[in-house]
């Protein structure tokens, strides 16, 4: 009987250590934001594109036209359980060149620089929705008009 209890208690602390540890915080690390170090190395006015592709490598986000701005960007976002992912850290560093391709300007952003932007949602509706496939089909006898064909 002892030998029982025993073997139950065992379980159900496994049972609850399993548990404890499955509600446990992961955290995800993403992107890569240089080092202050390597930041130093770089002067705004003198070095180009260039020496930034060779000192703290090329970003994997640039500026939409090519020869544009690099944003290099990294985020920790921690996954608690079935709860949404929440990010909770995001650093963005902005190195924006002028014409000639030298250093105009180096930024850093982070979490609580950014700005909340509401998004619309703009859906064009459809004007055949409620219309049978036949009456869509006659519905364009009297709409054509010859002179667009010609």
């Amino acid at each position: 009987m002892f030998g029982h209890q025993l073997s139950f208690r065992a379980i159900l602390a496994a049972g609850a250590l399993c548990f404890m540890t499955a509600c446990s915080a992961t955290f995800n690390n993403h992107g890569y934001v240089p080092l202050d170090e390597d930041l130093q190395q770089l002067v705004v006015g003198v070095d180009s594109r260039a020496t930034v592709d060779d000192l703290i490598g090329p970003p994997s986000a640039s500026g939409v036209l090519s020869g544009g701005d690099y944003y290099y960007v990294r985020s920790r976002i921690r996954n608690y359980g079935i709860r949404r992912p929440e990010v909770i850290e995001r650093q963005v560093l902005a190195i924006s060149f002028d014409g000639s391709d030298t250093i105009a300007n180096i930024e850093r952003f982070d979490l609580s620089d950014g700005k909340i932007v509401a998004l619309s949602r703009r859906a064009t509706n459809s004007s055949v929705e409620g219309q049978g496939f036949l009456r869509q089909i006659l519905g364009n006898i009297g709409n054509i008009n010859p002179a667009d064909f010609f």
